[in-house]
């Protein structure tokens, strides 16, 4: 049982992660959230960018698999999430950017469709509806990652902000 408003947040973050809803976190939603963004942007999973993506995909789990599946059976719960990987996260936030860099730096490139190192803000938004974001979220949410207001959306930004997302003070 979810104790906190604290714990209450984080839970619904889990929603984030559970690209299938079977209740669990498992490679195949990592897997799931690369294939929907190769697929949104157009790009072949066996090109670089999409082999980049899905390598960021494998590292990332393996990241959160490491910080939240306490009894190793390949899945994240809803209460390992809670559990093991808010108080982890909480603790050092900064591990969590790094878990989370390799697939954000990815996911990125592959949004960056004129190759300038930056997805634009609109970019940014589809990707996040590709995570599972809500499209009445995803456009403003994107809007405020673009910290400089230049319009674009780039990694310094994103992967601060992706750790304070999920790792929100009580």
């Amino acid at each position: 049982m979810v104790s906190s408003e604290y714990e209450r947040r984080i839970a619904a973050r889990f929603a984030t992660f559970d690209q299938d809803g079977n209740g669990y976190i498992d490679r195949e939603d990592f897997y799931g959230a690369a294939k929907a963004l190769l697929t949104e942007f157009t790009v072949a999973a066996r090109s670089d960018k999409g082999q980049a993506l899905y390598v960021g995909a494998e590292a990332f789990w393996q990241g959160m698999a490491g910080i939240a599946d306490r009894d190793g059976d390949q899945r994240i719960t809803r209460e390992e999430f809670v559990g093991g990987a808010v108080k982890r996260l909480r603790d050092n936030p900064d591990r969590f950017a790094e878990i989370a860099r390799p697939f954000l730096h990815a996911a990125l490139d592959v949004a960056d469709t004129d190759g300038d190192g930056a997805a634009t803000v609109e970019e940014a938004a589809r990707v996040l509806k590709c995570l599972g974001v809500p499209e009445d979220i995803a456009g403003p949410a994107a809007a405020t990652l673009d910290a400089d207001g230049d319009g674009k959306v780039g990694e310094a930004e994103v992967v601060p902000a992706f750790a304070r997302y999920f790792t929100v003070p009580e």
